[in-house]
């Protein structure tokens, strides 16, 4: 008899479901999902200057790199079994302008970071967010044009952007940015010039949400928004259908890997891409996801090494392949430690 998810296979007291959770050898081989740390992608944020780290406030433990820091920051990362980076820079007050120039610049702080890990760590993965806030002074993902963010001028800026980091070698073209058409006009650019082997991880279900915010502060672009929303290009929080829309769209048009942002909040949306669409998977475990954990834990009220792997773990559970987080050096030495 085939039975479905709901039959019951047993009955109390000739089935006793504690008996496979006696020991931790029985735990183990009955155990239905794994995190290691090949599942791991660690985003690092790099500033300006030499020698130098500094502190994120709202993300306790998370702190920017100068460039020259890096190649050791990365290699600790790959010592550990993390198999890529990505990154993501605090760009000076005053390189950021209303065309968002500065991101197609090929000694920006992102070339900088890409080219000095690639030349120690060569087999290590590099990925870069393409979206224009970082570089934008209005602090959007885009262009804006008479208040409005304008979609086919910031795709043609995006598609600069992206030829930059991959000429600087980056492996994995990552765009956040929500524009229509993103991904079908980043393919072509690439295939184009010759980067036809690079891979295109999509943030193809982005919601315009509330746990960006200590993530902003990390790369300088909070007061930049000057309070205004991004609810016109990312998705409303209420929606799940549409995200299985922007998911095959993003598909179809080349995405080789594809993401939900944010994590936790979303684990429903990353099992219905998972179950209906098979394709790789993955979430960015974001900044404000992080703050609320390690502030609770630095607290006293969570135990930190606990939730940490418990909480990767329901990324696993619900579907995904990797997960971006910023816990990820943390977690990669827990598992090592276990």
């Amino acid at each position: 008899m085939t039975r479905g998810p709901s039959t019951p296979v047993g009955v109390f007291p000739q089935t006793r479901m504690r008996r496979n959770r006696r020991w931790d050898w029985s735990r183990r081989l009955v155990r239905e999902n794994a995190l290691t740390p090949d599942d791991l992608i660690w985003p690092v944020f790099v500033c300006e200057g030499k020698n130098r780290t500094e502190d994120v406030a709202t993300m306790p433990g998370v702190v920017r790199y100068s460039v020259d820091r890096l190649a050791a920051a990365a290699g600790e990362a790959k010592s550990l079994g993390i198999p890529a980076v990505a990154i993501f820079p605090a760009t000076p007050a005053e390189a950021k302008t209303p065309g968002a120039e500065e991101a197609w610049n090929p000694n920006n702080l992102v070339c900088q970071a890409v080219r000095t890990i690639k030349d120690a760590h060569p087999d290590m993965g590099v990925m870069c967010d393409v979206a224009l806030d970082p570089f934008n002074s209005d602090g959007h993902d885009g262009i804006v044009r008479d208040g409005h963010v304008v979609n086919d001028e910031t795709l043609d800026a995006l598609c600069r952007q992206a030829l930059v980091q991959v000429e600087a070698g980056c492996d994995v073209i990552a765009p956040s940015d929500m524009m229509d058409g993103r991904i079908g006009a980043l393919r072509k650019a690439l295939d184009q010039d010759g980067h036809d082997r690079v891979l295109l991880m999509s943030y193809a279900a982005k919601y315009s949400s509330g746990f960006y915010g200590p993530f902003r502060d990390a790369i300088e672009s909070a007061g930049f928004l000057k309070g205004e929303s991004k609810d016109t290009y990312q998705m409303d929080p209420a929606n799940s259908d549409e995200a299985l829309r922007e998911v095959a769209l993003d598909i179809e048009e080349g995405a080789d890997m594809v993401m939900v942002k944010p994590g936790m909040p979303y684990l429903d949306i990353v099992y219905r891409v998972k179950e209906r669409l098979g394709v790789p998977t993955f979430a960015y475990n974001v900044s404000g996801e992080y703050a609320m954990l390690r502030i609770a834990a630095d607290n006293g009220a969570l135990d930190y090494n606990r939730v940490v792997l418990e909480s990767l773990m329901a990324f696993k559970r619900a579907g995904c392949n990797g997960v971006l987080t910023y816990f990820a050096v943390d977690a990669a030495r827990l598992l090592h430690d276990a």
